[in-house]
C-alpha cells in the first residue's frame, strides 16, 4: 500500500468507527436533578386516584429508581446504522481483494 493512500485508510476507519459508536444506546433513564414543580399546585382527581392505585399495586420490596415503562422500542436507527456498518465493511474487503488479486 503506498503512503500516500495510508492517511485515508485511517482516516475512513476512524469515521467508521465513529459512526458505529454513534448508534450506541446511552442509559440515561433516570437523572440526578431533582424534578421540577408541575404548574397546577394541586393535581386533577385524575391524577390523585391514578397515584393511589399505583401506590397500592407498586411492589414494597423495590427500593431505588426504577426504569420508566416508555413502551415499545424503536430499533430502526439501529438496524439502518448495522445495516451501512455492515455494507461499509463489505465494500473494504471486497475492495483489498480486488486490489490484491490485480496487484495495486
Amino acid at each position: 500500500m503506498s503512503s500516500a493512500r495510508r492517511p485515508l485508510l485511517t482516516a475512513t476507519a476512524a469515521a467508521s468507527l465513529l459512526g458505529a459508536l454513534w448508534f450506541v444506546p446511552s442509559a440515561n433513564a433516570s437523572s440526578d436533578s431533582p424534578v421540577r414543580d408541575a404548574v397546577s399546585t394541586s393535581p386533577s382527581p385524575q391524577v390523585t386516584e391514578q397515584a393511589r392505585i399505583a401506590a397500592t399495586t407498586a411492589d414494597a420490596s423495590v427500593t431505588g429508581p426504577r426504569l420508566a415503562d416508555t413502551g415499545s422500542f424503536d430499533s430502526t436507527p439501529y438496524v439502518l446504522g448495522g445495516t451501512f456498518c455492515l455494507a461499509l465493511g463489505a465494500g473494504f474487503v471486497v475492495y483489498s481483494v480486488r486490489r490484491e488479486r490485480l496487484g495495486f
